[in-house]
Order: structure tokens, then sequence, then C-alpha cells
């Protein structure tokens, strides 16, 4: 500002000058030179006639001069006054609207242009665009940005605008003034101006942005981040620099660490207030002013403003949070109280401090270590030396409890470490991850703790992941629970860079604003460094806004559903969505103590309610009275923790002694802050819900009372609990605000009689004021050392009565720790109220469960004017009287306390009790009460006929005596129970919608849970019930007292019903119209001949429900009902058919095709929809096949299968009852439930009815390669050579659609790929095989004759068509093949692209007889003529197609089958069910000539597809082979394998690949796995090779990807990609003959082959949660690396002997988790004992590897014993297993023998003959073995050479010498004398 002091006579004698002149030229406030004109201008200057405290300063920079002032066109007037501007703007200045546009009613658009008056800074920009949008009823946004040229925005990660325009009222108006521009921001009722900027003129320069505002109040609170020495503004000319930057918070006007150009206005006694926010990032000031007024001044970006309307100071913040993004909800533990220094020195010193601290009883969460754990001050690296042991401090901590958190500075040294190179530094230049200098290349260069550094961009992706990758490394070598970052601002010791920074514009501005130092690089970098978002200058204060963002990324990847936290000390509005942040480096001193408290609650209205001040002070040794004074109130910061610095005394409480005041005091409060940490908890989550306050000013509340508009050495906790520390030395009393409500003590809870004014608060030294408002309920719990220990304890109330006895409170209650508690609903919400004298408990939501079977114990209730004569507690069922000795009332105190309560935690309950007529309270309880005793206690003597009434008693006014607090307890816990089944699962729901169908509306607080629910009674009624020793049959009546829901789909009252007992573990129920035959599933399945008649036999009773109608299966063996359909809901209409069950447990596995995130699943409301699509994998999408199979678990451990035979469109339904519903849209309800008991059991009994899995041939076992998008036959030709040059093994070889001519099938590309026949011959003579890939759509638009295929196909009738009352003609689509004589033009949308260039194309019904034998005559042809195939690969068959429905998209015939009454939750469901597919109402034709419709047949499309395929292939080739197939059904298994379809190249495809699996293992379909490294997208480096890790333990092992991206093959990525690929791939092929057992045993005996863990050890439940490891079959366990930058895998070993499979050593634990090394090149593998598995030596590809002898891998259990076995055939026959013309040997290993027995022996090819060959034995002991003999009957036995490893316990022998063949027995003995 420009001002210059002058005397009293030098300003009249001006004054007087000015007036005579003004006089003299008869123009009134005009200026000129000497006589006011502006002589370089030629302008005529206009002055405004306004009160001084309006003027807005034209000259805020230096060198205010009357004619400078002049110069700029402004007025110079000269005052007395300090502060006041002397130069201030003219009229002349500002821009005039030329046009304005309104497009609707909440938008205004208008076009500025600049006024002709001198520029102040240069630069100024003529043309504006000035942009006003009503986004929300209480949220106006208005920008002003350049109308020519794009300038820098801020680019927010959560603030954007509403997807909708308003819907209300708005409670503001926009005033638009046009000459000169100004805009008037009103308040619509009352009508108030809140936001004026005509008091002065806009000013936009490139680099000086200036608008002024006259606010209606002097109550402004905000902006940031300084030290205000309090709360409210003080208005008197402030100017408040706004720029982060690395500080002193010292008490200064300076700008310090966050960056916030916000604040809130109170108006006036009625609350109504507003807040204003300027998105903008630069440099900037805020002058506050006494009209009262702001002026934003800012040096770049743009003005982009929010004005946010509340009613309440309270819903400003609301609406400002909503905007910028609601705060997190720290972990629990995070509130608990935290001991942190600089420089402890050692880890030795830091534990010291740790133990001082437990022994002395401290309530204490938190241990920090500062940057002294770093090697030299560099991250991610520790102090090898002075911290050795800092790896397992985490685990100290945690041992008792408690966490360890670390700091992270950003800024990374360029020097090396002490031995050897500085890894962090290295890989972030390899990322090119640094802010540049000016050129954009070279990294800028500072200096910070470590010396020399250079700055990561965290708004560069490639840093981002840098750094995400740098903490998951760090986090592996140094476990902590949280991060801390700091220096942030960003901050370097030297100004700019080491080389300094250039003389330019933006380092040196026009203007600089008044930061600290006037210097913009001061402290920091320079301003024209560059980074991703754009100059240093204009993103400087969002280093820490983008450091949080990266950090917060890191925090997921590191911690996962942990919800951990970061903290940090630069922030930005938004920060608090992810972060807390502490007040800075203060002092030890009485400024800063008190200070804190506007911080505070500053940052509470910034919408970072995490806040806290470092207790005691961070710099400066802190004296006994103060730190005690500072522990007290610091219990009581949201954010509670201690913090010092380097080379001060240390601080921690117990530092201070063990007996001191202090520890005393310190533990008191803590005691209390612990208690009340529920309360606490809760707050966070009203601010993360609502956006409310934590920390809270106290004219939030009582806005109403001007006296608390300045109150800042107060503060509330919420609304309910006042905090009045003692904030200076040598005081033992406060004065104290007491607002308008009753309050009580809260440590005597005694009501006070003080309201509305101010006291002087007796305060000891080792007391606080703690008050609680009349009107609360706070949740409390007993306290404990740690929130680990706390969280155990019992809950309970405290209830604190108003003037009218009541009070209300909440409880938020979770793990408190998982992530996105809220989100999810996994949180219990409590709502407590007290009206009448009845106290309500209300669960709101209850979706959780806490493990510690937590109660409510004891309840506290203050302000009780009377005895309760009787309290009633009551459940909801029962009401019963609470024992007398449960019941304490303190007629003294007025309060009650109720006390052994027990009231489980999530149920409801209240109690009542009436409160009898104060009467006589005993004042002398002691025996030998006389008069003079009694009226020496100030008590009435009275003597009274009554008895045992009394003699002395109290008088009514006796009060005011201290009691000790009474410690209050609470607990319980109730796991969710939602009997509500869904009436309305259709959209848009609403009350008139569900009492039209006869059911219940009834909102509800949980979410996902249905409003609209069936009553009990809705359903069926059951009749002529009649039971068989083989079943029942039955009939069911519609229930006629509820309307029908669907009009379309009429409802089918008469229902037949028949169960039938298929065999001991089986049974069926079928239900169906027993008058009109609907479509049944043309599938043929496998049924007992008979059914079980012996009740004995059977696993199962089976019950009826009559009304409403329902099934229920019980097993015998246990009691538990695993199927029970007796609830309401049983819907059979023609188009709609629903069923619902209760479950016996939360543990449901199954039901496909549709990406699940966990194996089981999530029963919290969730549906999926099942409908064969064209649909690459995604959360919810219904994808290419359909199985409507399910497993679940019981209580008891066993497991059962349940499977809806049946093909239509369907959704299935869970919840957290646990319940299921089925809704399918067509057919019959026909379910068929297996009983197990055993996982394995059921896949085996499920897959003996669908079928057993096929047998692929054995070289479907290797490794294979894929690509969409090879450009010719010489890229593939050239991949194999460099496979093969690499030595990697690799079986097979692919082509996509690429090599037929315009994507057609049966042709070949005779351009690109007319080498390709011969290239398969000469892979297949090297061993190689080749799979081609045929979709089933045919091209229609070739020339006749031209495509035998289409031709071939009309002649025999071969295509789908309408039904004939329709049309005859075929229902066209358009897949990929292309119209002859074209080009595509790949640059159009793809719609353009189907409509001009795709080819009609006809879909084959594979239904009909006819068309299977046409499908084979193609196939031969092709083989014959085109090109040789091992293999054959079918796609697109759901069927898929490029138009929906048909060519034109107008399906004929009855619209709703395109369009039903009800449409499951479909991808693009609003399009129908034709969506990428064909018309529904096409007719297909079944083998006995029975016409279906598409509806009904749609899902087994690629079911009916396979088998021909099938056929075709054994008939073509003569061998095996493999059929590969994209959409499948049950029994889909028994021809072919599946691949999961189109993925991602995503970190989540890999974990969410083993759930795939694993699903489609209980499906029945052994032979499966996931495109390795993704199809979609490119690949990354690290991904792809934990992907070639895992995928080589796929059953089905493809690498395949994508047209236009890069390759991801394992020659594609360089060496060391290759060699690790090789090395895991060589233990595949090693273990492929085990891999081909596992398959023929699945095929015989259908067993799984890739196996979940609990299929094992179903008696552990720890594995029933397991989905990111599996077993092949019931000895390899797999425990891959899933995530980025992962060396260190958390697994679990089940409970058995394990050995690792690269050592042979025993893993010496079991049944637990354990953290396994797995360094890049690495797969955790381990073989579990009790098991041998068959070997060979892999080689390039199986042709060779199956000629190698055979070894076996014996892994001893316990018990020294093992078993294994060997299926061998000739590894590609057709019907081997059927034609016996195979191997299976069983081996047995026992006491130091093995041997083997023959099972089946017909192999007829001695080449097919294995030899036996090297044997290792695991566990074999540390007895020395001294001979090892081999016996073969007729033979003579024969040593073998063996060594052996007592260390290792592993022994090994060689038998290949001795070339003896498995289809003859061996006995191989080892011998230890």
């Amino acid at each position: 500002m420009g001002k210059r002091h002058f005397s009293g006579l030098e300003v009249a004698l001006m004054m007087m000058f000015a007036l005579v002149f003004v006089l003299a030229l008869g123009e009134t406030a005009v200026i000129k030179e000497e006589s006011g004109t502006d002589l370089n201008n030629k302008i005529a200057i206009e002055c405004p006639n306004i009160p001084h405290a309006e003027r807005v300063d034209c000259f805020p920079d230096a060198g205010a001069s009357q004619q400078t002032c002049l110069d700029r066109g402004c007025c110079w007037s000269p005052l007395d006054e300090v502060n006041v501007p002397w130069c201030f703007f003219s009229k002349n200045h500002g821009y005039t609207v030329v046009s304005m546009n309104k497009p609707d009613n909440t938008h205004i658009e208008a076009k500025l242009k600049r006024m002709g008056s001198p520029s102040l800074f240069g630069a100024d920009i003529e043309e504006l665009n000035f942009h006003a949008d009503m986004q929300t009823e209480n949220r106006l946004r208005f920008k002003i940005t350049d109308a020519n040229n794009a300038r820098f925005e801020v680019p927010h990660e959560h603030v954007k605008p509403p997807s909708s325009p308003p819907t209300g009222p708005l409670n503001y108006e926009l005033e638009l003034l046009n000459e000169p521009f100004g805009l008037r921001v009103w308040r619509t009722s009352p009508k108030k101006i809140l936001f004026d900027t005509t008091m002065g003129p806009l000013v936009f320069a490139d680099q000086f942005l200036q608008l002024s505002a006259k606010l209606p109040s002097h109550n402004i609170y905000g902006l940031g981040e300084h030290i205000h020495q309090n709360f409210r503004h003080d208005t008197n000319w402030k100017t408040w620099p706004i720029f982060s930057r690395d500080a002193f918070p010292n008490g200064g006007t300076h700008n310090l660490y966050g960056h916030y150009p916000y604040f809130t206005c109170l108006e006036d006694e009625s609350g109504k207030s507003f807040g204003v926010f300027l998105m903008n990032s630069n440099a900037m000031e805020v002058t506050i002013q006494p009209a009262p007024a702001v002026t934003y001044r800012t040096i770049g970006g743009v003005l982009d403003f929010y004005i946010l309307i509340g009613d309440t100071p309270e819903a400003v913040v609301n609406e400002f949070t909503q905007l910028i993004g609601r705060p997190f909800i720290p972990p629990y533990w995070s509130l608990g109280f935290q001991i942190s220094r600089w420089d402890y020195g050692s880890l030795e010193e830091v534990k010291r401090t740790v133990e001082r601290n437990r022994q002395v009883g401290l309530p204490y969460d938190v241990q920090y270590t500062d940057i002294d754990y770093m090697e030299d001050k560099k991250i991610f690296t520790y102090d090898m030396k002075n911290f050795t042991e800092l790896p397992q401090f985490a685990d100290y901590m945690h041992e008792r409890g408690q966490k360890y958190i670390i700091i992270l500075d950003p800024a990374v040294s360029t020097s090396p470490r002490v031995n050897g190179n500085y890894e962090t530094f290295l890989r972030g230049n390899e990322a090119k991850v640094w802010i540049t200098e000016a050129d954009g290349e070279t990294p800028l260069l500072g200096e910070v703790w470590p010396g020399e550094t250079v700055f990561p961009d965290f708004t560069n992706q490639a840093c981002i992941d840098w750094w995400v990758d740098e903490i998951v490394r760090f986090h592996k070598e140094v476990k902590h629970d949280a991060l801390w970052i700091d220096m942030n601002e960003v901050s370097s010791f030297v100004q700019g860079s080491i080389k300094g920074c250039a003389d330019n514009k933006l380092n040196n501005p026009p203007y600089t604003p008044s930061i600290l130092d006037e210097l913009m690089y001061s402290k920091t970098l320079c301003m024209d460094a560059k980074q991703k978002w754009g100059n240093h200058y204009d993103v400087h204060s969002l280093y820490g806004y983008s450091m949080v963002l990266a950090t917060e990324k890191a925090s997921r990847q590191v911690f996962g559903n942990n919800r951990s936290m970061v903290f940090t000390r630069s922030s930005f509005p938004g920060v608090g969505k992810y972060s807390g942040h502490w007040l800075g480096d203060n002092g030890a001193n009485w400024n800063d103590i008190k200070w804190a408290i506007p911080g505070m609650l500053e940052f509470n209205l910034f919408g970072i309610p995490y806040i806290g001040a470092d207790i005691c002070g961070f710099f400066d040794d802190s004296p006994e009275e103060l730190c005690r004074r500072w522990m007290q109130v610091g219990a009581f910061y949201p954010f509670s923790r201690n913090h010092n610095a380097q080379n001060y005394k240390p601080q921690d409480p117990a530092s201070y002694g063990a007996d001191s005041l202090l520890v005393q005091t310190s533990k008191h409060y803590l005691n209390i802050r612990y208690t009340l940490l529920p309360y606490l908890y809760t707050l966070f989550y009203k601010a993360h819900v609502n956006g409310e306050t934590v920390a809270r000013p106290i004219m939030h509340e009582f806005y109403s009372d001007s006296a608390t508009w300045t109150v800042d050495r107060q503060f509330l906790w919420g609304a309910h609990l006042l905090i009045t520390p003692v904030l200076d030395p040598g005081v033992d009393t406060v004065k104290a605000y007491i607002p308008d409500a009753i309050w009580y003590d809260f440590e005597t809870e005694m009501k006070i009689t003080e309201r509305k004014q101010t006291v002087d608060m007796h305060l000891p030294s080792d007391k606080l004021g703690l008050h609680l408002r009349g009107g609360a309920i706070l949740p409390i719990q007993r306290p404990d050392v740690t929130t680990t220990y706390s969280r155990r304890h019992p809950m309970g109330l405290i209830i604190a009565l108003d003037d009218n006895k009541s009070a209300s409170g909440e409880l938020f209650w979770d793990d408190g720790d998982s992530r996105d508690t809220v989100e999810s609903g996994n949180h219990i919400h409590y709502q407590f109220s007290v009206v009448n004298g009845v106290l309500s408990i209300h669960v709101a939501h209850n979706g959780y469960s806490d493990p510690n079977n937590l109660k409510f114990e004891n309840i506290t209730v203050m302000g009780m004017d009377g005895y309760p004569a009787v309290v009633l507690l009551s459940d909801g069922t029962t009401s019963t009287a609470l024992d007398e000795s449960k019941i304490h009332y303190d007629p003294i105190k007025q309060v009650m306390y109720l006390r052994g309560l027990e009231l489980e935690l999530g149920k409801d309950y209240t109690i009542s009790w009436e409160v009898k007529e104060l009467g006589r309270f005993d004042c002398h309880p002691e025996e030998n009460s006389n008069e003079a005793k009694c009226k020496a206690r100030g008590c009435i003597w009275q003597p009274s006929d009554i008895p045992k009434e009394p003699w002395c008693y109290y008088p009514e006014n006796h009060g005011n005596i201290a009691r000790n607090l009474v410690q209050t307890e609470s607990g319980g816990n109730l796991a969710p129970d939602s009997g509500r089944f869904d009436c309305y699962p259709e959209d848009n729901s609403d009350e008139a919608k569900c009492k039209a169908r006869g059911c219940i509306w009834q909102p509800s607080d949980i979410p996902k849970e249905p409003w609209c629910y069936y009553p009990e009674n809705y359903g069926y009624i059951a009749s002529n019930l009649v039971q068989t020793e083989s079943g029942w049959t039955l009939d069911l009546d519609r229930n006629p007292d509820f309307p029908s829901p669907r009009s379309l789909s009429p409802d089918i009252n008469k229902l037949r019903v028949e169960i039938t007992y298929l065999s001991g573990h089986s049974l069926r129920w079928k239900i169906f119209d027993p008058v009109n035959k609907r479509y049944e599933v043309p599938i043929p399945i496998t049924l007992p001949a008979t059914p079980e008649t012996s009740e004995a036999n059977r696993l199962y009773t089976v019950q009826i429900s009559e009304q409403p109608f329902g099934i229920q299966v019980i097993r015998k063996s246990t009691g538990e009902t695993i199927w029970d359909s007796a609830v309401p809901g049983f819907t059979f209409s023609d188009l709609f058919i629903q069923i619902s069950t209760r479950l016996p447990s939360n543990y449901v596995f199954g039901f496909g095709e549709t990406e699940h995130l966990t194996y089981k699943h999530d029963l919290n409301f969730h549906t999926y929809g099942l409908f064969a699509k064209d649909q690459p994998p995604g959360y919810k999408l219904n994808s290419y096949g359909v199985h409507p199979f399910y497993m679940g678990l019981e209580k008891s451990k066993d497991a059962h299968g349940v499977f809806l035979f049946n093909s239509n469109a369907m959704d299935v339904t869970f919840q957290p009852t646990p319940a299921l519903t089925y809704r399918t849209l067509g057919g019959i309800l026909d379910f068929y439930m297996i009983l197990g008991p055993t996982p394995e059991a059921v896949v085996q009994q499920y897959t003996e009815i669908i079928g057993r899995p096929v047998l692929p041939a054995y070289w479907t076992l290797g490794f294979q390669l894929c690509r969409y998008g090879y450009a010719n036959d010489q890229e593939i030709a050239d991949l194999y050579s460099q496979m093969k040059a690499a030595n990697i093994p690799y079986d097979v070889q692919y082509a996509d659609i690429d090599y037929m001519e315009r994507q057609m099938d049966f042709t070949l590309d005779k351009e690109n790929f007319i080498g390709l026949p011969a290239l398969v011959d000469r892979m297949r003579g090297e061993g190689m095989r080749f799979i081609f890939i045929l979709d089933p759509a045919i091209a229609a638009n070739e020339t006749k004759d031209s495509y035998p295929a289409f031709k071939n196909g009309i002649e025999q009738d071969v295509f789908i068509k309408w039904p004939p009352e329709l049309s005859s003609d075929i229902v066209w689509g358009k897949v990929w093949p292309d119209y002859p004589n074209i080009t595509v033009d790949n640059s159009l949308d793809w719609d353009t692209q189907v409509q001009l260039f795709r080819s009609f194309v006809a879909f084959p019904d594979f239904f009909k007889t006819s068309t299977a034998k046409w499908w084979q005559n193609e196939i031969k042809e092709f083989y014959n003529n085109v090109a040789k195939f091992d293999g054959l690969w079918i796609d697109m068959n759901e069927p898929a197609s490029f138009v929906h429905g048909t060519v034109g998209e107008q399906c004929l015939g009855d619209s709703n089958l395109e369009n039903p009454p009800y449409m499951p939750p479909l991808e693009s469901k609003h399009k129908g069910l034709n969506h990428k597919t064909i018309c529904m109402n096409s007719q297909h034709i079944l083998a006995d000539g029975t016409r279906v419709r598409h509806y009904d047949v749609h899902n087994m499309y690629g079911w009916s597809h396979t088998k021909p395929t099938y056929d075709a292939l054994h008939s073509v080739t003569g061998n095996r082979g493999v059929v590969i197939t994209r959409s499948t059904y049950p029994s889909s298994g028994q021809w072919a394998g599946h691949w999961l379809g189109d993925n991602y190249s995503s970190w989540d495809q890999l974990f969410k690949s083993i759930i795939g699996m694993m699903e489609f293992s209980i499906f029945g379909i052994s032979y499966t796995g996931a495109d390795i490294c993704g199809f979609f997208n490119p690949a990354e480096y690290e991904m792809c090779l934990r992907w070639m890790q895992l995928g080589a333990f796929y059953p089905y092992s493809r690498n395949h990807n994508s047209i236009n991206n890069p390759r991801q093959d394992p020659v594609a990525w360089g060496e060391e990609f290759a060699t690790i690929s090789r090395d895991v791939l060589n233990i595949r092929y090693t273990l492929l003959p085990y891999l081909y057992t596992l398959m023929y045993e699945a095929h015989v005996h259908g067993n799984t082959v890739v196996r979940p863990m609990l299929h094992e050890f179903v008696t552990d439940e720890n594995t029933w949660d397991i989905d990111r490891q599996f077993l092949w079959g019931p000895a390899l366990l797999i425990s891959p690396a899933l995530d980025p930058g992962v060396t260190v895998v958390r697994a679990y070993v089940p409970n058995a002997r394990w050995y690792d499979f690269h050592t042979g050593n025993a893993v010496g634990v079991r049944g637990q988790f354990v953290d396994m090394e797995t360094p890049l090149n690495k797969i955790n593998l381990h073989v579990r004992g009790g098991h041998i598995l068959p070997w060979q030596k892999p080689e390039k590809n199986t042709q060779f590897s199956r000629k190698n002898p055979l070894g076996l891998l014996v892994a001893l259990d316990d018990d020294g014993s093992a078993q294994g076995s060997l299926f061998w055939d000739d590894g590609e026959g057709v019907g081997t297993v059927q034609e016996g013309k195979i191997l299976v040997t069983t081996f047995s290993a026992s006491k130091g023998v093995l041997s083997n027995k023959i099972i089946t022996d017909d192999l007829t090819d001695q080449a097919d003959k294995l030899a036996l060959g090297v044997v290792k034995v695991w566990g074999a002991g540390t007895v020395p073995i001294t001979q090892v003999i081999m016996s073969v009957p007729g033979k003579p036995d024969i040593k073998l050479d063996f060594t052996h490893d007592s260390a290792t316990e592993v022994l090994e022998f060689d038998a290949t010498s001795q070339s003896h063949t498995l289809v003859n027995t061996f006995t191989i003995t080892w011998m230890t004398i």
C-alpha cells in the first residue's frame, strides 16, 4: 500500500491548496495536474466521493507519490490516518459490459471490455469473459478470464460442476452492473447484499488481477495460512499474503505453509452466513478494510469465485466441503495421543521414550521418528548404525497395541549412499520425475536437509508412480503405519536453485504481493521451473496438495483396505479429503499455546478437522508449567501430538518425572479424551458425511449471542463439549464465557448456574475447564493405555438433560481401520434421544459386527431433579423393570446412574423412568444420627412416622458439593439382519408404486436395504401335499390378496411342485405350470436312474411350508437348514419369476460370468445380472457366459451346491440376512441341490450331473502366444524365431481374425498371410502346434459362389431366421467381416464404421443337427485346403453383433421380449436384451424339431456352438486337440476350455483372474486362464512380468493382447524379462506330468485343478476368504505377487507341512500368515507334505519334454509318508481314457520306502512308456543316509547313487540308468544304517 507520513501542518496546507484549485476550476472531485490533469495519459480523472473506509488502494506497491498516483489515473488525497490509502482508484478504471447472454435461468455470460485508463503494472487484458453459474441453491460460481487466451486454472481433483442444475429456489440473486462492470450477490431472504464489487474496479492484467468487494459485516473468519492472533479478523486495513512458505509461525502477518483464499462471513445475530472461495493458486494478498470489505490481488491465473450461502456458519462449512471434498475419517487409533521429536539420536533413545511413557501408564497410541532415522537425511533410507533395528520397530510398537509413523520430505538427495548407489534418486532419474529448470529438461537443483537435492514433480504421473513405488518398497523395508509429509511448500534452503534464478517476469513479476522476504523464490524454487501442471509460478502453492494426492495413492497401495492416514504441512483447499495437518513449527511459549486455538478453528472452516499444534512447542525448552497446561488443552486437540525439536530438552510427559504433576494431569485428561473417543470419532463421521466442524468455534453454536463472535480462547468439541484451558502463566483463574444453555461440569457432573455471561473460572494447576451442554448424549468407552485395548472395553452413555429434560446424540462405530466404511455400509450408526423420561437407543444403520461383543453397560443421566421411582428397560419385545441394584441416584448432583445393563451393541432399546418428587434425601446416612449432628451439616432435622424415612435430610437448595467423576463404560454388537425382500427391484421405486403391488413402504437408513418390501404372507399357498419314498408333489395357488405386480407379465395362479430325492447326496425340485407347457432347458444332463428311496441313505430331509409356500432342506447330520424359501416374495409370471431363500452362512461362492472383487460373495445387497454378452470383464457387468450355480459353506463347515437349470436372462441378489433372491425372465424353476459334504465333493457331484471336464491334449498345457493385430505371417515367424533363440518353452501359436480375408471365417488373407500355411507346417514339424480363431457369424455380401461357407449354409438352411409367422428372412447382423471392395476408414467413429463398412452376417443355428454337419464340413475344407491346425478357438459366440437386434435395429414380433417388463441390471439394460446381440424373437430349431425363441436359449448359444466344434476338430484332425470358447453354460466344460475374456492390462486383473479361475473350477471348466498381461491397453513391464509368473500356473497359459498395442510377449521386453519368463515356464513344464494328472482326475472324477485353498482345508476358516493364492490340486500352493512394487507377499500357510519348491526346505510354519520374500524374479511355490508329484525335465516344447525320464518329487509329511499318482497316455489321442489306452499308477512312500502300484496299463506305443528318472525326497531327515536300494521283481537289487543333505533334509537319487519303465512296479528303500 502506498503511503507517506506528513505532519499535521503539511496536511492542512495541502488540503487548502487542493481546495483552492477545485473551487477555481469549478469541477467537483475532478483533480487535474497541479490542477488535476494526468499529462501523460491526457484523461480527466474522476474521483469518487466515498468514505475513507471504502477507498481501494491504487498503489499497493512501494513508491507512491502524487505524480505516480496520477500517472496511474488514480486519485491522490493524503490523510493523517494510519493505513488508509492516499492513492485510491478513480472512476476511470475497470471494465464495461459490452454484451450479456442468459442461456438459461442458471447461467449468465458476458463480454467485458477494458475502460481506457492507465495501466498499473502493464499487460492489461482488454477483453474478458464473465461466466456465472448458479450451481446449486446455495452455491454461485462466477469466473472472469481472458476472452482470447487460455490461462492457468487450478486442476482440482474434486471441484466439479454439479451434474444437473438446481431444482429448488435459489437462496441468492446475482445482479450484474454494466458500466463500469460490477456485480452484487444478494441473499434473497431477508433481502441483503452479501458481496458487492462495485466499490472498486476490476483490474485484470497478465500478472496482476484485483477485485474488491464490500461485505455486510465485520465478522470475517478464515484466510490462510497465517498466525491470526484472533479468530475474527481485524478489519482495520490488514493485508494478508497467501503463498505457501516454509516459515516460522511466530505471530507476524507473513504467509505460512498453506494457501487458503477462503473466508466465512457471519452476517448478523440470525446466524445467516456466507463463504467466499477464490479458486486461484497464484501468489496473492487479501486486504481487509473497515468498510467492511476485502480486496484480492493475485498475480496470475483467473478469478474463479464461489459464493456459498448458509443459514448458519456451520451450514457454510457444509457447503464448502461439498465443493472441495469432505474430510476423511481418520483411523480410530490416530485419535489417540502421539509422541514425536526431531533427533532422538538413536533407536535406543526412541525406545527409552516409549518405555518410560508406557511405565507411567500414559494413554499413548503413536510414536514418530523425524528425519534423524534416515541415513544422512535421505528419504527412503534408514540409519543402519543408530537405527539398526528400525525395520522391527513397528512390530515392537504393535506388540503393545501402538502404531509407528515416519516422516517423508519431498526433496531427494543427488549424492550416493554410504555404501553404494542411492537407488531412489537413480530410479527417479530414469523415470524423469523431477521438477526441471525453465528448459523443461534439466532437473532443478536446490538444497534441503541432505544437501544438494532435486524435487519430485507430483503433478507428473510418472512421478506419482515412482513415489508410490518408493513408498511401497520402503514399507517392505521399514514397516510403518502412516505417513507424515513435511517441507512440501516446497522448501529449499537456497533461493530458487543452486544456480540462482533468471531475471524474468516469472521470477521477478511486475508486482509481488506482500509475501515474506518480498521475493517469489525465497526459500523455494525458481518460479520459471517447469512442472506438468505448468510453471512453478502458477502451481507453487499446489505442491503440497499434489504431494498429498500422490501419497494417498501410495497409502492405498501399501495399506490396502486399511485406512491409515497422511498428514501434511503444506495444504490447499481439498487436502482435508485425504489428509490432516499440524500448525507447524511453533515455539514453546505462551503466545503459541493461545494462537493454536484460532488456527485449529480456521482449519475446521477449511475442511481439515484433523488438526492440532505441536503440544508443548517445537522450538525451545518447554517449562513444566507451560507443558503441563499445553498437555491439558492438547488432550482436546483433534490431532494430539507432543513434538519438539533438535537440541532441546525432552518434553514427552514422562520426561518430567513419573510422579510429576504434569504426568498426573496428562494421564487424567488423556483418560477423559480416551473415554470420549467414541464421541470424537462420531464427530469425524459427521464431518465426513455432513461437513461439520469437529473443533468448533463457540459462535457456530451460539451465533445469536454477539458476545461469542470473538471468543477464541475456548472451543467446543462438536456442539456439546466446551473446553476452557489455561493459556497464561502463573494463573489459576481465567475469564471464561458461558454460552446461553444449561451446562454441567464434566468432572463433577454438577449443573452450573451461570449462562450467557463471562465468569471467573477457577482452574488450579492440574485442572482444565470441561463443561457438557444440556441436551447432549455422548457415547463413551472405558479408556485404556491404547485404543487397541480401549476398543475392547464396554461402552456407555453420558446424558446431559436440557431445559426441557431432553437430549440427543449419535454414535458412529466401525472397525476403526478399514477404508470407506461409510460408503460400503460397514458400520453402525446409532441415534439417541431422551424425551419425556424415555431414552431411545435406536440403530439407524447396522452394517458392522464388532468382534469384541461390546455392550453399553453404564449410563449416566445428569439433570435428574428427582429420584427415579421405576426404570423400565425394553428391547422391543419384552419390557422389564431394572433391579434396584443397577439404579443409583445422587440427590446432590441430581444424577442418575444406571449400571451393569449389558445392552448389546447393534440392537434397539428404550429405557424409561418416572421421577418421584424430591422427598427427604438422607443427610446423615451414618449410624447414631441426632439433631446436633444433622444441623452441623446444614441439614434439616425433622422426625417422621414413616418407617425408614430419614429424620435428617438435605434442604432443597443444597448443592455445589464436589464429587468424583464416575467412570462410565459401554459396549455391544449385532450383525446386520435385513429380512426385507425387495418388492420393487426396478428403478425409480416410490411409495405409490410400492403400495400398488400390495407391498410395504418403509424408508431405511441402511444403505441399499429395500424401502419397498414384501409382507410376510406374499406368495403362494401350498395344497394337496403328497409325500412318497422318493419325494413330494404338491400344488400351489397364488395368494389372491395381492395384486398382480406386472401387467405385461401375467401371473400364473396355479403351479405344480415336484421334489425328487435323486440320490443320498442330491435332490431336485421343479416348479412349473401344470396346464401350459413352458420352455425348459433342452440340455441333456446325467441323473441317477432311480431316486433314493431309503431315508437312512439320504444326507438331508425336506420340509414344506404351506403359507407362504417354501421348501426347506435340512442337513441331517447337523440340523442346519441349508435352503429355506419359506420367505415372502415368491412370484411366477409369464416373463418374471422370483424366488428367495435364506442361506445358512455368509459364505457363498460362484454365479457367473461376472467379475467379482472377492471369491466369497459380498452379501450386502449386491445384485448381479446373468446374461451372455460380448462385454469385457468389469465389476458387476454381465460377461460372456451364464452359470447359475453356487457353492455355500455352512456353519458346520460342510458344503453344498445349488444349480438353477434355467437359461433365461436373470439376476441374483444377495442380502445380509443372509439370503439370496433369484429373478429369471422365463422358463421354469428347476433346482438341483448337492450336499457334498466337502467343497471338493460338491464339485464332483455337480459335474456328475452336468458332465465332467474335458481332457485336453498334453501339448495344450504348454505355453501359448497370441495377439489380435499381427500384421503378416512374417511377424509370427519372427516371433517364433525370437522365442526359440531365447530358449523359452512354448508350444502353441495362434492367429486371430487378422489371418482372414476381411475377417471372414474359413478364408486366408492372401496378401499379408500367404505364407502362413507353410509357416504352420514348419512349426508343427518342430513340435509346435497351431490354433486358428473362428467366429460364428458368416459374411453374407459376397458375390454368388465366391464364399462357400455362406452359399453352403443357405443351401442347407443353417442360419437363424424369424419365426415363419413374422418373416421367412434371415435375422441379419453385423460383426467383423467387411464388405468386399472397400477401404475401411478407421478415423471414423465405431458406429459409422459398422454402418459403412461391415458386411451383413448370418448366424448359424447350432441347435439344428444340419448346422453341425455344415460346420464340420467347412472346418474340414479349411483344414484340407487352406491351413492345418491342432485346435480351434471360437469367439463372439454370445452371439455378439455390432448392431442391436438386427440390421436396421427393428426387431419383429413381441416387443416385450426385447424389452421385458422387468429388466435385470445388465450392462446397457436401458437398451434392451438385444443390445449387441440378435433379436430375442429370433427362432431356433432343436434337434427334435421343437421351435424355441432366442429369448429362451440366448445364454446357450455358445454352448450350442461348442459341441459341433469339438466333434469337428476330432473328426478332421483325428486328434484330441482343444477347443477354447468364450461363451459358456453349464456342461460346456465337457468339450472346451475357456479364457476369462478381453481383460485389461491393469494390476487388479491379476487377482481377479485367480477368482475367475476358481469360479470356473467349481463351474466344471478346469481348462481356464486369463489373457496374460492383459488384452486391452499397453502392458507395463513389472505388471507383465508378475503376470507371466502367475500365468505360468494358469491351466490355460496364454499371453494375448489386442491390436494397436505394443507387443507383450516374453521376448518383447528385453533379456531380463525373457530370462525370468523362461525360468518360471521351465517350472511349469517341469510339473506338467502333475498338471496332466490333475486334468485326468477332473475328467474322470470331477476334481478341481485350480483349487481354492478352502477345498483342502475347509475346517480352517482362515482359508474361506483366501483368494489371492490357489492350489494346483491338493499339493502345490501358488502365492504370487499381485501388486506393483511388491517384494514381500503376505500369504497364508495352511495347517500342513510345506516345502519351499525352490529349495526343498520345510518352511517351518503352518496355520498362519507369513511374509514371503518375493523379488522380481520369483513366484512363491510350496509343496504340501504327504504328496508325491511326478515331473519331467523341461524342454522347448512338450514334444521333447515328454521323452524325458519321469522324476518324482516326494514331499514327506510329519509321519514320513507321502502319496501320489500319475496319469499318462499318448497325449493327444481321442478316447484314450474311454478305451483304456492309458497308464495310471500310484506312488507311496513310508518309513524310507518308495513304491508304485499299477492301476491301469494299456499303453500300446513303446514311445509313450516312461522310464523312472531322478527322485527327490524332501523331509528325509537329518540322520545320514548310507545307501539307496532299488528293487524290481525278477531282477537283482541295485544300489543307486544318491546325495543327502542332512541340513536341508533333501535326499536325491537317480534311477535313469536302470531304464525302468513305469508300466512295471518298483520299490526303492533308503537306509540310515
